[in-house]
């Protein structure tokens, strides 16, 4: 019976090991510890399964067995990885929600690091140090699965294994209720420290943050308790007898071909939602960190740091006021430091006499140049002076004189007659 989800499964698998660590860079950057372990599982299990898929692609031998005592403990670890993961991403938002101070110190950004590091590193690894306790063999290859954990089907295997991804992920749980219930409560303090310096957050990493972890407690949250489902629906529990019992013939391995385990329904579903939850993970981290602002501005740096390897050269964009419209003529010869430029710089300081005396100077300069154009307007007033008085003294050599009469100095001015020249 071939596989229905191959070659699909493998290209998924290794796409959202890629799409999960491209934002990890710039995530480091703004201590986002908890959102960087989420990555880092997600990529670790992501590969796995990709690696899995190709391995055992319609077969369930046993060529690699160091590579399987890895990969069963790497699902082991991401099975509470990543809801720890996002217990830490919850846990934070709800103290910056609930935050009374509107800076962090940069000792409390370490000490939240110490812890999201012990949730979603140490925790893991007492995880998988913890299932030696029930795991009855060293492992079972499910064809076109790939290797898998054996564990004991006792009582204790819920105590120690199935149930602590549904309670990881119902802590979650409330912390996100917690953190927008005060987000609606106090959203003034919550915009100040969003505004603040000290903040790597910013009101939309916040919101896609929470939308992250809420989704990630939809997958995981049903996951973990179905799985316990279908354990507990299988058959009757084993009673635990013994340490010795437990682990009789511990190094057996149980090779599984495909047409007999996927006689059980219940196993099937629960293989199939293992397998994609991390996918899904990684596309939905992806979704929601991959298109932002920030993550263009990387793209960008990316594209011209390969492209300068090819010879391509990113274009310079223009500094100070120059014109984005028609063309830029660089000037010849650059001005001189101490005369107006058009660019934005100041003139560079040079220890001198007091201010006042450059005071003087410029009123002495802002005095000679008003007395220069005051002369200027007073030349021009005058040759317009004597352009009009040569005009009204020209006459021209044929015309008569005007005769002088006593009249028109004698006699009011509505009575005067004036003979026109001829």
């Amino acid at each position: 019976m071939a596989d229905p989800t191959y070659p699909l499964f493998p290209i998924f698998s290794f796409l959202g090991f890629i799409l999960s660590l491209i934002p990890l860079p710039w995530h480091l950057q703004a201590w986002n510890s908890g959102t960087c372990y989420f990555m880092m599982w997600t990529s670790i299990s992501c590969l796995n399964q990709f690696v899995n898929s190709i391995v055992w692609h319609n077969n369930a031998l046993n060529p690699s067995p160091i590579w399987c005592e890895i990969s069963i403990r790497i699902l082991m670890g991401a099975s509470v990885g990543i809801p720890l993961a996002s217990l830490c991403i919850n846990r934070r938002l709800y103290q910056i929600a609930s935050s009374q101070a509107v800076t962090i110190t940069r000792g409390e950004k370490r000490r939240a690091i110490l812890i999201d590091t012990t949730l979603c590193v140490l925790c893991p690894l007492l995880f998988i140090a913890l299932q030696y306790v029930i795991q009855g063999h060293r492992f079972n290859i499910y064809e076109d699965i790939g290797c898998y954990p054996a564990l004991y089907n006792t009582l204790l295997t819920y105590f120690i294994s199935s149930m602590w991804p549904a309670v990881i992920g119902l802590t979650s749980a409330v912390y996100c209720f917690l953190s927008l219930r005060a987000f609606a409560r106090r959203r003034l303090e919550f915009s100040q420290f969003m505004n603040s310096g000290n903040s790597s957050l910013t009101m939309g990493r916040y919101f896609r943050l929470m939308g992250l972890a809420a989704t990630d407690i939809l997958l995981t949250t049903p996951l973990s308790i179905f799985s316990m489902w279908v354990n507990a629906s299988g058959g009757p529990l084993d009673p635990w007898r013994s340490w010795e019992d437990t682990h009789f013939n511990y190094s057996r391995i149980e090779q599984v071909p495909r047409f007999y385990w996927s006689m059980s329904r219940n196993l099937v579903l629960g293989m199939t939602f293992t397998r994609w939850v991390p996918i899904f993970c990684a596309l939905i981290f992806f979704a929601f960190f991959g298109f932002a602002d920030e993550a263009k501005k990387n793209y960008r740096k990316a594209f011209w740091f390969v492209a300068n390897r090819f010879g391509v050269r990113q274009p310079e964009k223009p500094k100070g006021n120059v014109p984005t419209i028609g063309h830029y003529n660089k000037p010849k010869a650059p001005l001189s430091p101490t005369s107006p430029s058009a660019s934005s710089h100041l003139p560079p300081y040079s220890p001198g006499p007091p201010s006042f005396y450059n005071m003087s100077d410029m009123k002495r300069s802002e005095t000679t140049r008003t007395t220069t154009t005051m002369r200027s307007i007073a030349d021009a007033e005058s040759q317009r002076d004597d352009v009009s008085t040569a005009s009204i003294l020209h006459h021209d050599q044929n015309e008569t004189p005007k005769r002088f009469s006593w009249k028109s100095i004698l006699l009011p001015a509505s009575d005067r007659r004036y003979s026109s020249y001829t």
